[in-house]
């Protein structure tokens, strides 16, 4: 017995895992090889490609399609119609097939914007936030804020989502500091 639910105009090709309590809305397609955590929500018109590893609690919101190459850790947020590549120089005439292939992952917590860009081959860190239509073209540490074409940092977030104006977060109260060029939690 399923414990996920696939509405009905969607597919699901074989050799698929899907966790417990995720759902896929209307007019999706889950191919071959694609692992699916729990609790995720994907909403209308989204294509997981082949291959891919998403996380537990994702969300996936309309016209999203999340091309091979691509890993999603756990809570990312995907805003709608937001966009993945997957190959820095493609060409129709010449395809270079999944072994040409850049990686792209998003760690724990990413939130990106809609209609916002990441060019593949890079690494969103953990609860950084990427603002709709921005253009990611290099790495982005982790609680950072990014926006524009290209992305460029202009600030930190908290992992609630919050935007951070000194080292405390005015909505739930936790504490970050800089160490060796990167914001991390205080415990």
């Amino acid at each position: 017995m399923e414990n996920y639910f696939v509405h009905e105009s969607s597919y699901v090709d074989d050799n698929v895992k899907i966790g417990a309590g995720t759902k896929i809305w209307h007019f999706c397609h889950i191919q071959s090889g694609a692992q699916i955590g729990e609790n995720c929500s994907f909403g209308q018109n989204v294509n997981v490609s082949n291959n891919v590893k998403i996380g537990n609690g994702v969300k996936v919101q309309n016209n999203v399609s999340i091309y091979e190459g691509v890993e999603l850790g756990d809570y990312v947020f995907c805003g709608p119609s937001m966009v993945f590549t997957n190959d820095l120089t493609p060409r129709a005439k010449y395809p270079k097939g999944s072994a040409g292939y850049k990686k792209t992952v998003l760690k724990e917590g990413a939130t990106v914007g809609a209609n916002a860009t990441i060019v593949c081959g890079h690494t969103i860190g953990k609860w950084a936030m990427i603002a709709a239509g921005a253009v990611v073209t290099k790495d982005v540490p982790d609680y950072a804020l990014m926006a524009g074409i290209p992305a460029r940092q202009i600030g930190w977030v908290c992992e609630c989502g919050e935007v951070l104006h000194d080292d405390v977060c005015p909505r739930c109260g936790r504490k970050y500091e800089n160490q060796a060029d990167k914001r991390v939690e205080v415990l």
